[in-house]
């Protein structure tokens, strides 16, 4: 089932703007070290002149929770073989490897969409913009990650060309609620967080940013219609939105080819930068 949002004509406006300078990056030539770092590694055979970069966001997780988006990673790196693929580690996460980003990880109930943590995220992209200047961003958010993105979209308008945000919460305190309604015990839920809104943020993105957001038409832990607010937001601000619901999927649909799909088609139709 597709759901193509048009552009609408309304003006957009700013708020939330957050003002973060770059870092410059250190370090081998796959791997990005900040102060405090955020855990990279770059897949595939990436140029430094290449002409789209790819950052992969995961999702969420309570203590502990290790993560690898390195087989999505390079099944995109494959797809698009004149592009970088990076994938990151949030504030907090480690993989099955060892490699670990420090800061503090949360307790995976929407709690650690941060100003701080999204700071660092952007700081990131910063510098891996630096790197390969050339580069149209495209970020890819899975889960809390995607939420990441979308607000970091709102807060940072410098740094992103496109995102595509896959089974996207976002619209926070709607999407705890009705965790809370579904978790047992639901109290952890129904605690006041500091996490920003992707759909209170979305007033900063920049016109010419182009968004593609997927989710399982059977997911039951983050149902469609909380990606669907937020594309209909962007509509109305005269962002380029793609929504589609992928019938008959859950929550796990980052491995679906639908998504790397509509990654190659997000960044083939952003302009290129010139030389």
């Amino acid at each position: 089932m597709r759901f193509d949002l048009t552009r609408a004509g309304l003006m957009l406006f700013p708020l939330l703007l957050a003002g973060c300078s770059a870092t410059t990056p250190r370090g081998a030539a796959d791997t990005v070290q900040l102060t405090p770092p955020l855990f990279t590694e770059t897949l595939g055979d990436a140029k430094r002149d290449t002409d789209t970069l790819f950052v992969i966001v995961h999702g969420d997780g309570k203590g502990g929770t290790a993560v690898d988006l390195r087989p999505f990673g390079q099944s995109l790196a494959t797809a698009a073989p004149a592009s970088a693929v990076v994938r990151l580690l949030r504030p907090g996460f480690g993989d099955g490897d060892g490699n670990q980003s420090t800061g503090v990880q949360g307790d995976g109930i929407g709690d650690n969409y941060t100003a701080d943590r999204i700071t660092l995220v952007a700081d990131t992209i910063a510098a891996l913009r630096s790197r390969y200047r050339r580069a149209r961003v495209v970020a890819i958010g899975e889960g809390g990650g995607a939420a990441i993105i979308a607000n970091l979209a709102g807060l940072r308008p410098d740094l992103l060309d496109g995102m595509v945000l896959v089974s996207c919460p976002c619209a926070l305190p709607e999407w705890r609620r009705y965790m809370a309604g579904r978790e047992k015990p639901p109290e952890p839920w129904r605690t006041k967080v500091d996490s920003l809104d992707p759909l209170q943020t979305a007033g900063g993105i920049a016109p010419g940013l182009r968004a593609a957001l997927l989710s399982g038409g059977d997911d039951q832990k983050v149902p469609a219609r909380f990606a669907r607010a937020y594309a209909e937001a962007l509509t109305l601000r005269g962002i380029a939105t793609d929504f589609r619901i992928l019938p008959a999927r859950g929550s796990n649909i980052l491995d679906d080819p639908q998504v790397i799909e509509a990654a190659r088609r997000l960044a083939a139709a952003l302009p290129r930068k010139p030389a």
